[in-house]
């Protein structure tokens, strides 16, 4: 029996294995519980007993030799499988790039921060949306131009159901299902039918703000369009608003921000005026209130909505609101730095 171990250490020796069954034929060969070395341990009941002590020091001097043989090929074998892993024939030999956000992202994100810190709660909602949340409730007139095929896109068969044309229909979500204190702001895309050219898209994206709560005024609507722009354009920036009208506000307004380019000199990009536009905004117009179940004589509240584009147009001086959407390459590594 002495010999015959011999002879098994002699062959665990030069065990080779050019891949992983082998090994696992090895393994079961050598050290299964019907393999040879488990054969001898069976055998070994039968050895008188005045060689018992030197025939067990061969068996486990076998086994764990057997062992470490097979351990051994299988950390040669993955060493050899995880470098070849590492080699990716198919990858090119130019350097590859890091990307980059989206500058509508980037500046949405930077709109969102800011009026974080005035305590605003990001809301959002469907993009496919129903006329109640969109029209109606927000005091439009049957009649309104917005609703006219020319504006507005109808899903084909249900004259009830439009992609949204501007995120206040969150709003009045929000306000249907919560009681104020509300203050949140609506990030998201909508859809008009407008001719694609170098300042209209038929998609674009915006951002609105809508604060509900008891004795909220015009003069905190102020001061928050104020804390934006200071913030967005920079500290030296001025606000001015002009009346205006929108059905679900009341008073209503358009703000213009002093021209970020000449600093209010008056140049090209503000035709000489030294004003730019930004957005629209005003008070929550009480039917609007009343229609989403809020009491317009208990509580106020101001809205404001900007577009996207237009806001990373003045940032960035883009001249081409078709460039956003086109996944230029070239126009998109201009953003890298901006992250």
């Amino acid at each position: 029996m002495i010999d015959k171990i011999k002879t098994l250490l002699q062959e665990v020796d030069g065990l080779k294995a050019a891949n992983a069954e082998e090994i696992e034929a090895l393994r079961i060969k050598y050290l299964s519980k019907k393999g040879e070395i488990s054969q001898l341990m069976n055998d070994f009941r039968n050895v008188p007993a005045d060689q018992k002590r030197e025939v067990g020091q061969y068996l486990n001097q076998l086994k764990e030799k057997a062992q470490n043989k097979i351990n051994e090929l299988k950390d040669s074998f993955a060493d050899v499988q995880s470098g070849d892993d590492d080699i990716d024939l198919t990858r090119t030999s130019y350097p590859v790039t890091l990307g980059t956000r989206h500058p509508l992202s980037i500046v949405k994100k930077e709109i969102c921060d800011i009026f974080a810190r005035l305590g605003f709660s990001i809301a959002e909602g469907p993009e496919i949306e129903d006329d109640w949340h969109v029209f109606s409730s927000l005091n439009f007139a049957q009649d309104h131009p917005a609703r006219d095929m020319q504006d507005t896109f109808f899903i084909l068969d249900h004259p009830d159901i439009v992609l949204r044309t501007h995120t206040s229909s969150v709003q009045t979500r929000v306000m249907e299902k919560s009681q104020p204190p509300i203050r949140i702001i609506c990030p998201g895309r909508v859809y008009r039918h407008e001719a694609i050219s170098y300042r209209a898209h038929c998609f674009f994206h915006q951002v609105e703000a809508l604060y509900v709560d008891k004795d909220v005024s015009f003069a905190d609507l102020k001061q928050a369009l104020l804390f934006f722009a200071k913030e967005m354009f920079g500290q030296e920036t001025k606000i001015r608003l002009r009346p205006s009208y929108f059905p679900f506000t009341e008073p209503s307004a358009e703000m213009d921000i002093s021209c970020n380019l000449c600093g209010g000199k008056g140049c090209p990009f503000c035709k000489y005026t030294g004003w730019v536009e930004i957005l629209g905004c005003g008070m929550v117009h009480p039917n609007v209130l009343d229609n989403c179940g809020i009491d317009s004589k208990i509580y106020t509240g101001y809205a404001l909505g900007m577009g996207i584009e237009r806001i990373t147009n003045l940032k960035y001086q883009v001249k081409d609101l078709r460039l956003f959407s086109e996944n230029d390459i070239r126009f998109l590594r201009q953003f890298e730095s901006a992250n």
